[in-house]
């Protein structure tokens, strides 16, 4: 029995050891060293200043006259602008991405802790349980009365011991619960920036052809470009006829015929045509992810691409989302697993499953079903052209876009909290909400 018992002392003794015995259990995630801390948060200082120059810059430029130098002078420093903004969103990606491989560690290592601190509890208490198999009289002849007090004082010792362990590990599983739930967010996070710097570099191509087109059709003189500002009238034309790029559905409108979804909308919500068009034309041409893959696995999340069937892991959230994606499928007649939805971005491990035009995920959906079909005596289908339109606006008016169209664009795209690196979005809508207004405007003369 002295043998059972020092044997269970060393492993009591090792359990403290790899718990940490007298010190608390929560231990600091790993973090970037303070000093290359120090010099990221020094370097985004100075790219923010940048920035605010090149901002301050074109706007003073654009209250000039309009020619041709101004504005190639002006494009080249929006497209600077945003070379700043691509390189400082990657720098801030960079630091999340430590962040995450940091969270992902310490997940790592409570795991460890958990399954120490279970090994241990096990031996102590199958020591415990033999020990109470044998018989006082067995105990007395084979050990003594002397021996027999020890071992009383050892078994003692260690039921107080497995009730410690007992009440660690249930503190590392609500610790581990937090990380958990701290790399969900920062994934998450991740997957934001990953769609800013993505716009950011479409912008960037955009602002490039733009400047390339300008000197390709005036060729540099001063007076051809006068005389492409004042092509209004074709340029009504051009907009009444540009297709509304909507990835994912089937007939996608005209500009004009999605103006005229936006003014039925806006007699519903009070959500502006031009601001509703923009908040659309950013969800449905972040990326070719968008319904892009098929759900497979009901019980996963798991999905397919929608070409090459290829196997993606987290389509969809498969306890957030799945269940209400299948009911949604279900309502309206849809195969759930031959229905297009977003996928995940792949390098940031997130899930997907976004729907239709507005790109809502399932859970968000069924929290405005019914205000939806209230206003339209049916049930919604988010892949529905008009209720696509009609949902968004519902949802942008419930987060407050009549009091503040910023702070409810960045809501729809980011919820309730964002960083200021992701509000190249909400800036991004805007600025497109202002190109619309002077299209509609074009569009009503």
């Amino acid at each position: 029995m002295r043998a059972i018992f020092n044997k269970l002392f060393i492993i009591a003794v090792l359990s403290a050891f790899v718990l940490g015995a007298g010190t608390p259990i929560f231990f600091a995630l790993a973090q970037i060293p303070s000093d290359d801390r120090k010099a990221l948060e020094e370097e985004l200082v100075k790219i923010e200043d940048e920035i605010s120059k090149y901002e301050s810059d074109i706007k003073k430029t654009e209250q000039e006259k309009a020619t041709l130098e101004n504005k190639i002078y002006i494009l080249k420093s929006q497209i600077k602008k945003l070379d700043l903004q691509i390189y400082q969103t990657n720098v801030v990606i960079k630091d999340l991405t430590s962040q995450i491989g940091d969270t992902e560690l310490s997940i790592n290592n409570t795991s460890l802790k958990i399954e120490q601190s279970a090994k241990g509890l096990v031996e102590i208490l199958r020591a415990i349980y033999e020990e109470d198999q044998k018989s006082l009289f067995e105990i007395l002849i084979s050990e003594g009365a002397s021996e027999f007090f020890n071992n009383l004082v050892g078994l003692e010792n260690l039921s107080e011991r497995s009730k410690e362990l007992l009440s660690d590990i249930k503190e590392l599983k609500s610790y581990l619960e937090k990380q958990k739930q701290s790399l969900d967010d920062e994934k998450e996070e991740m997957g934001k920036l990953v769609i800013v710097s993505n716009l950011q570099k479409q912008e960037n191509e955009v602002k490039k052809m733009e400047q390339e087109r300008i000197l390709d059709v005036t060729k540099g003189k001063e007076g051809e470009y006068q005389k492409l500002l004042s092509s209004a009238q074709k340029r009504a034309q051009e907009i009444r006829s540009r297709i509304f790029d909507l990835i994912g559905v089937p007939e996608a409108p005209t500009f004009g015929e999605a103006y005229e979804m936006a003014k039925a909308v806006y007699r519903q919500t009070g959500v502006r045509p031009a601001l509703l068009l923009a908040v659309l034309t950013q969800e449905s041409n972040i990326g070719k992810n968008v319904g892009q893959c098929f759900l497979s696995d009901s019980n996963t999340g798991s999905g397919v691409r929608t070409g090459s069937r290829q196997n993606i892991a987290k389509v969809m959230n498969p306890t957030r989302d799945v269940p209400h994606f299948l009911n949604i499928t279900k309502g309206l007649g849809r195969d759930p697993y031959n229905t297009p939805v977003s996928c995940p971005i792949s390098s940031v491990g997130g899930y997907g499953g976004a729907m239709g035009p507005a790109q809502f995920i399932p859970s968000t959906w069924a929290n405005y079903k019914d205000k939806i079909s209230n206003l339209i005596d049916r049930s919604p289908d988010p892949w529905n052209i008009k209720d696509a339109f009609l949902a968004a606006g519902v949802y942008l008016k419930e987060l407050g876009v009549l009091n503040n169209e910023f702070r409810a664009v960045m809501r729809y795209f980011s919820g309730s909290s964002w960083s200021r690196y992701e509000e190249f979005y909400g800036r991004s809508v805007l600025a497109i909400t202002a190109q619309y207004e002077k299209d509609i405007q074009e569009l009503e003369k």
